[in-house]
């Protein structure tokens, strides 16, 4: 029988058999390894995203103490503090504020105009990959294109990016669960180097204003939509990391499906209409983002089984979009799969605000490698990454013939 284990190899591999037991055996399951409360089933999973009594945060209400919590470590100060001040980990009233002002970034208008620069850039990328004759997906294209994207809106200038993808790679190591010490050093590190580069910016920001959305941060703080220097810093680093880390892991674990499904590639290269439907289909078959937290703020009640207020629920994305209940033969890829409900970027108040800009940046990528590198195939087994709640690959080496 298949075991939930997100510490073991083969469990990483292919998560979804486990899925599937944990499914068949309840809604929801006490897993004593985390101290949480996983949430399997699709229904559950996008109901309790909407579940007021849950939150991403508890301090907003209660102090450590009084929930039942132990401080984190003084030492891992500087990325609680980035960490907490980005709306992904806010609830409302300042959630609601500091999304509000971020969200005038991405209207439907303003990512439709990055559309002509996001697919000249992905042609770019492609092209270089071309020229050498392959190379790594991850690297050449994966990585570079939704970080440049995310750069440029924050008005980073392009000599300052080399650091960006390790500084978020090394912060994003905190949401894998029980993460050791080593990996904490790493994120407190590259949290205060990411923070003063910032500080620095935003002062840069306040002298020269320029067509950005850091510049735009500023002013509307200065009109009167408040923001503390905090809250604009967190901001920023949520956004170069949540605005690229599901895109690149989408990217490689997309094209490494298509590769082991190679009736779905021959469509797809047939039939560039399917892009779309695709991108949907990939998401929904490899999840980028397996596992989200909340807190219970206030008990509540699962399946007959109460969850007291203190407890952490995670919610089992990868499981969700693969829940038979909702998904006709869930374990297939089916690129011209029309009913899509995945979850992918979450739902409710914290739903993904970047999901137009990535659907842009995932179709310009894939359009891109199917109209210039049509004989794109895998020259090598990846290896995948030793991570469970950020699924992704280490590399995916491809020729180009």
């Amino acid at each position: 029988m298949a075991a939930f284990d997100p510490w073991d190899p083969a469990f990483l591999a292919d998560p979804y058999p486990a899925y599937a037991e944990l499914r068949a055996r309840g809604r929801v399951h006490y897993y004593e390894p985390t101290g949480q409360w996983l949430v399997p089933h699709h229904a559950d999973v996008s109901a309790l995203l909407r579940e007021r009594r849950l939150g991403r945060t508890y301090q907003h209400r209660f102090s450590h103490e009084d929930f039942g919590r132990t401080a984190p470590p003084a030492e891992h100060e500087p990325f609680h503090t980035l960490n907490d001040h980005g709306m992904l980990d806010l609830e409302p009233p300042d959630h609601t504020r500091i999304r509000r002002l971020v969200s005038k970034a991405f209207t439907p208008r303003t990512v439709e105009q990055l559309k002509p620069y996001v697919a000249k850039l992905a042609g770019e990328l492609v092209d270089g990959l071309v020229q050498r004759g392959g190379g790594d997906l991850l690297s050449d294209v994966a990585e570079p294109l939704p970080v440049a994207v995310i750069a440029e809106m924050l008005g980073i200038p392009e000599a300052d990016r080399a650091p960006l993808r390790p500084w978020s790679a090394d912060i994003c190591g905190m949401y894998e669960l029980n993460p050791p010490e080593d990996v904490a050093a790493k994120a407190v590190r590259a949290s205060v180097e990411f923070s003063d580069y910032l500080r620095e910016l935003i002062a840069e920001r306040r002298k020269e204003p320029g067509d950005d959305l850091i510049s735009g941060l500023i002013a509307a703080h200065d009109e009167g939509d408040r923001l503390t220097e905090q809250e604009m810093i967190s901001t920023c680093v949520l956004l170069l990391n949540a605005g690229h880390e599901a895109t690149v892991n989408a990217t490689v674990n997309g094209w490494y499906a298509l590769f082991r499904n190679p009736e779905q590639l021959a469509a797809l290269r047939a039939d560039h209409s399917l892009i779309p439907s695709a991108i949907e289909e990939l998401m929904r078959y490899d999840t980028p983002l397996q596992l989200f937290e909340r807190w219970v703020l206030d008990e509540i009640e699962i399946d007959g089984t109460t969850i007291p207020r203190g407890a952490e629920i995670a919610m089992l994305f990868g499981s969700a979009n693969h829940d038979p209940e909702v998904f006709q033969a869930p374990e297939s890829l089916d690129l011209t799969r029309k009913e899509n409900p995945h979850i992918s970027f979450s739902a409710g108040i914290h739903y993904c605000i970047g999901a137009p800009l990535a659907r842009i940046e995932l179709a310009a990528s894939m359009r891109a490698l199917l109209e210039r590198a049509p004989g794109l195939s895998l020259t090598a087994e990846p290896e995948r990454k030793p991570n469970f709640v950020i699924r992704g690959l280490d590399g995916l080496a491809v020729s180009v013939r």
